[in-house]
C-alpha cells in the first residue's frame, strides 16, 4: 500500500484535489473523520456534527471515498479522536467506571457509524482506532466486543493504528488483518542525520516488528509514517508542536528514503500512509515549512519515485 493520509477540509473533494495524489502514484488514501472530546477525562465524544468541517462528517467522508474510488485509489477509512488543545489521545483515562461506560457507549456509536459507511462504500480497509493506549490497556474486553460488532457490519480488512510505543502490547492483533503502527520511532539525536545513522537507528525497532509479525502471522502496516522537515527530524518524530527548529528539507527527504529502503521490500510488511497530505496542494508545504507534509518539498519527489515503482498492494 503506497498511501497518503488525506486531511479533511471544509469543502468537497474534486478531481483537482485528487490529481496530486495520483501524481505521486499513491494507490491508497486514508480518509479520516474526527470525533472531538473536551479533555483527557471527558467521556462524551462529539461526531458527525453540523459544526464540523464537511470532510470530518459522514456525508463528506462518503464523498471523499467515492472521489478516491472513482480515480482508482483504494481507501482506508480511519476515524480518529481529537482532544481540545491537542492533548495526546493515548493518555485518555476516565475517573470512574460510570465514565468509562459512557465513553465506551459513545466510542462504539462512532466506530459503528463509520463501519457501516465503510461497508456501504466498499472501503478497502477499516481502522477501528488511533493511538488509544490507555483506553486499550484499561478496557480490553470492550475492544474484543467492539471488533466482533464491527465484523458484523463491515466485511473488509481491519486494522488499528497503534502508536510506536504501544503496538507491541496491543492485545487483539490476532483478530485483525494488519498490525497497524504509527511509525514515529526515535532513531537518533543528530541535528542533521546521515543515511547511515538513520539506518542504524531503525535496526532494533525493525527486528521487533518482524518478530511480532511472524509470531502473530499478520503483516505490519504503517498506518502513519513521516518526518518533519526540520533539524533533529529523527530525534522525536512524533512532535507536533509549532517549534522554531530550522527548516531542513533534505533531512526529511533522507529519513523518508531510509524508511522506504528498510521496509518496502520486506515480505512481512504491507506498506504505509505518509503523514500528511492536504487537499490544497499548491498552498501547503514548500521551502519555508518545517511541518510534516512532504508536499512541494524534496520528500515529495522521494515518495513519487518510490510509489512509482508500483509495488503490488498486499491485501
Amino acid at each position: 500500500m503506497n498511501g497518503v493520509s488525506f486531511v479533511a477540509s471544509r469543502e468537497e473533494v474534486s478531481d483537482r484535489h485528487i490529481a496530486p495524489v495520483l501524481d505521486v502514484h499513491a494507490n491508497y488514501a486514508a480518509i479520516m473523520p474526527f470525533g472531538f472530546i473536551q479533555d483527557l477525562d471527558s467521556p462524551q465524544l462529539i461526531f458527525d456534527s453540523d459544526r464540523q468541517w464537511y470532510g470530518e462528517r459522514r456525508e463528506g467522508v462518503r464523498q471523499y471515498i467515492e472521489g478516491m474510488h472513482q480515480n482508482g485509489v483504494s481507501v482506508m477509512l480511519k476515524p480518529q479522536i481529537w482532544i481540545w488543545d491537542g492533548k495526546f489521545t493515548g493518555n485518555m483515562k476516565m475517573p470512574t467506571e460510570e465514565d468509562w461506560e459512557k465513553l465506551e457507549a459513545s466510542y462504539e456509536k462512532f466506530i459503528l457509524l463509520y463501519a457501516e459507511l465503510a461497508e456501504e462504500t466498499q472501503s478497502d480497509i477499516y481502522c477501528i482506532g488511533t493511538e488509544l493506549k490507555t483506553f486499550v490497556d484499561e478496557r480490553p474486553e470492550f475492544w474484543g466486543n467492539l471488533i466482533q460488532k464491527v465484523k458484523q457490519v463491515y466485511h473488509g480488512k481491519l486494522t488499528y493504528a497503534a502508536n510506536w510505543d504501544e503496538y507491541a502490547k496491543t492485545p487483539f492483533w490476532s483478530e485483525l488483518d494488519y498490525i497497524g503502527v504509527n511509525a514515529y520511532f526515535p532513531l537518533c539525536e543528530k541535528q542533521n542525520p546521515t543515511v547511515e545513522t538513520l539506518t542504524k537507528g531503525w535496526k532494533p525497532w525493525k527486528d521487533k516488528m518482524k518478530q511480532l509479525s511472524k509470531h502473530v502471522d499478520k503483516p505490519i502496516l504503517f498506518t502513519e509514517f513521516g518526518y518533519r522537515s526540520m533539524d533533529f527530524t529523527g530525534k522525536k518524530p512524533w512532535l507536533v508542536d509549532r517549534n522554531q527548529e530550522r527548516v531542513n528539507l533534505e533531512a526529511q527527504a533522507r529519513a523518508t528514503q531510509v524508511l522506504f529502503d528498510e521496509f518496502w521490500e520486506q515480505d512481512w510488511f504491507a506498506g504505509g500512509f505518509v503523514w500528511k497530505w492536504f487537499m490544497q496542494h499548491e498552498q501547503v508545504g514548500g521551502a519555508d515549512d518545517n511541518r510534516f507534509t512532504p508536499q512541494n518539498k524534496p520528500a515529495e519527489l522521494v515518495i513519487r519515485q518510490q510509489y512509482a515503482q508500483g509495488n503490488t498492494s498486499r491485501r
